[in-house]
């Protein structure tokens, strides 16, 4: 499987509270109609962990987004579809800023 992650941050006239209420309500159900979506997985920011020997990036983000295919040639087919356009056109409406990249997932402990 293929796995796409996007760092995301609200629009600055949004609030965190409006954000989430948005991404789980509303953008959230647009998820289920992308095909070839095997999983999709909202990470929701509570707290920051930070440690003394390293110094944190600088980035404020809102939320982590998670995206699974079969592989790249079903995300790409996926990235085609109207389903998957009006996602990104919701996303469009409450997310400021996003850092997405395509990853390959190597399980350590599970």
């Amino acid at each position: 499987m293929i796995k796409t992650i996007g760092l995301l941050a609200r629009k600055p006239a949004w609030t965190h509270e409006q954000f989430m209420k948005h991404w789980t309500q509303t953008h959230a159900p647009l998820a289920h109609a992308v095909p070839g979506l095997r999983r999709y997985v909202q990470n929701h920011i509570e707290d920051e962990r930070t440690r003394a020997d390293i110094p944190a990036i600088a980035l404020d983000i809102d939320g982590i987004a998670e995206l699974w295919f079969d592989d790249r040639a079903a995300l790409e087919t996926a990235a085609r579809s109207p389903e998957m356009q009006a996602l990104h056109a919701d996303g469009a409406l409450f997310i400021g800023r996003i850092r997405s990249y395509v990853v390959e997932e190597k399980m350590v402990v599970g």
